[in-house]
């Protein structure tokens, strides 16, 4: 399972020019789910999500986490995280995990994510959608479970 993670001011996910979620202070998550993820990627995933600590304290350091901060979180679905260019132009997608079970992976994801304190808003799975953000710093963590970077 793969994250991008933004720390914003802001960010909103619209669906045929509807806006959907809306989160203020927090992260923006794009999640990417692979085949052979399991729920221990998932728990993996939102512990990490919770816990990092990308929010500057008082000394203007990166020592808080959102849950420090009370921070929100907006967590979009999108398999292309799984994309590989190397040896090509056009991406192939064959690691991207199937769409049924990719979309209870991204659930139980967001649930866990619930469970250790903080307020998850989504994106709709499997739609274009139009993610907005504003990326405070800015600051971009990549994350994966497999722990590959």
């Amino acid at each position: 399972m793969r994250a991008v993670v933004q720390r914003v001011l802001n960010a909103s996910v619209s669906v045929e020019n509807q806006e959907v979620s809306r989160i203020g202070k927090g992260l923006l998550v794009l999640l990417g789910v692979e085949n052979g993820d399991t729920v221990d990627d998932a728990k993996y995933l939102a512990s990490k999500i919770a816990k990092l600590r990308i929010f500057e304290d008082e000394m203007g350091k990166m020592n808080l986490s959102a849950l420090d901060v009370k921070g929100e979180v907006l967590l979009v679905s999108q398999f292309t995280l799984l994309g590989d260019a190397r040896g090509q132009n056009r991406p192939g997608f064959i690691k991207a995990m199937e769409p049924e079970g990719a979309n209870e992976l991204y659930l139980t994801c967001c649930k866990y994510v619930e469970a250790l304190g903080l307020p998850v808003s989504r994106g709709v799975f499997r739609a274009n959608m139009q993610v907005s953000l504003v990326n405070n710093g800015p600051v971009t963590i990549l994350l994966d479970s497999k722990k590959q970077f």
